[in-house]
């Protein structure tokens, strides 16, 4: 049951983690209403134009793709309002953290930091942790930019660098993370994270094994299926082991038994949503962002470890709508347009499926058909307000994705 529980939260990472000196900081760049259609997206490029977030300024450029729908999320922090079912894993995740892990003087071993900015460097976000320049993890299709220097963190990974170097060797941190995906009951383009990271020195690794004082953290050999390339074996399977065990034994609390020189460590990453969407039964990722007293009440709990299962709200009929059209000879990616469905449509999107591909013999031009599925959490939507949410969903496309309709 543990080890199925485990598999069931998606987002889990698993990594060894080692503070490297080739690392240098010195190498970091710093609902629709009346308005257009287009001014629900950030303008990439604009002289003099800037996005004001979190009381900052930041200039746009040709990287710029934010939507407003995105950026009216950033600062709700869902994890950090009290009695939110993300607030409650929280809390009992760190409950778990601070009695299972203690230190010499009996206090937490663990620190948590949840209330990071969301907003970091892309050398933060990326080259921090040695991710190579031109690895796709990058493209603009998949992350959410202010420019060419900033963006809305895409894992909480992207604070390990700056707590490592202050000094931390176990920590927490949790907060909100964007990243741009398809649209269904799964996946939201902001969800949370909660990122765990444990360091040890080598007296601390091997203290407890025979002539422990005879091995070694580091050695220079090469990568294979078990190790890092740095990694001696040894070392390998006491942090394997030292991980495996600490997510036994959270996995365990929460569903019951169903980069130093000379240090090594191990870290993984959770995401909050998969585990209260099993833990109480939640159908939709979109009822986190709801203001519904029917949902928010039912997690009004004296005890965060209380059992509890969403009792759901009555199931609304759904909508669905299908748009097709021909694609551009360049620049088109799905997530741009599962972007433009979001930001127009809002949750009132419930899923949108790519259920058709044509490719033309002659022309060799290829179109697209997506079926959306349209369902409101608190009420009935009628066949004529979903009309004018799909007519705006496909000006927006031809006019921002250079697509041609077949509508």
């Amino acid at each position: 049951m543990v080890c199925s529980a485990i598999r069931s939260v998606a987002h889990v990472r698993v990594y060894l983690v080692r503070k490297a000196s080739s690392v240098s900081r010195s190498h970091q760049p710093q609902s629709l209403g009346s308005r257009p259609v287009a001014s629900e997206f950030a303008s990439g490029g604009a002289p003099g134009s800037v996005v004001e977030l979190l009381g900052k300024s930041y200039p746009q450029d040709d990287y710029s793709n934010l939507s407003r729908k995105v950026l009216s999320r950033v600062g709700r922090n869902l994890h950090n309002q009290q009695h939110h079912p993300l607030w409650l894993i929280k809390e009992r995740v760190k409950e778990h953290f601070y009695k299972q892990y203690v230190g010499r003087f009996g206090t937490p071993l663990f620190s948590v930091y949840d209330n990071l900015s969301p907003v970091v460097t892309t050398w933060q976000n990326f080259d921090s942790l040695l991710i190579p320049a031109d690895h796709p993890s990058r493209k603009k299709g998949d992350n959410y930019y202010l420019n060419r220097t900033h963006m809305l963190r895409a894992h909480t990974s992207a604070h390990q660098w700056d707590l490592l170097h202050a000094g931390l060797d176990a920590f927490l941190v949790v907060g909100d993370v964007y990243r741009r995906d398809q649209i269904d009951s799964q996946h939201y383009p902001i969800f949370h994270q909660l990122e765990a990271v444990r360091l040890f020195s080598k007296h601390e690794l091997f203290a407890r094994i025979k002539d422990g004082e005879s091995l070694q953290l580091f050695e220079q050999s090469s990568r294979s299926a078990h190790k890092q390339e740095t990694h001696t074996m040894e070392a390998m399977k006491l942090i394997e082991f030292d991980l495996k065990q600490t997510l036994t034994r959270l996995v365990t609390h929460l569903f019951g038994n169903a980069g130093a020189q000379d240090r090594i460590g191990w870290a993984f990453g959770l995401g909050l949503e998969r585990l209260a969407m099993i833990l109480y039964d939640i159908p939709d990722i979109r009822l986190f962002w709801s203001e519904d007293e029917r949902f928010l009440k039912q997690f009004h709990l004296s005890d965060v470890n209380q059992k509890v299962k969403f009792q759901p709200l009555s199931k609304y009929p759904a909508v669905i709508n299908d748009i097709s059209f021909w694609l551009p000879s360049e620049n088109y990616t799905e997530n741009d347009f599962y972007d433009l469905v979001r930001t127009i449509g809002g949750d009132l999107v419930e899923k949108v499926d790519l259920i058709d591909k044509f490719e033309h013999p002659k022309t060799r031009r290829t179109s697209h058909c997506y079926r959306i599925t349209y369902r409101h959490m608190e009420r009935t939507l009628s066949q004529r307000e979903v009309r004018h949410v799909h007519q705006a969903v496909q000006e927006a496309a031809v006019k921002l994705l250079a697509v041609e309709g077949r509508f």
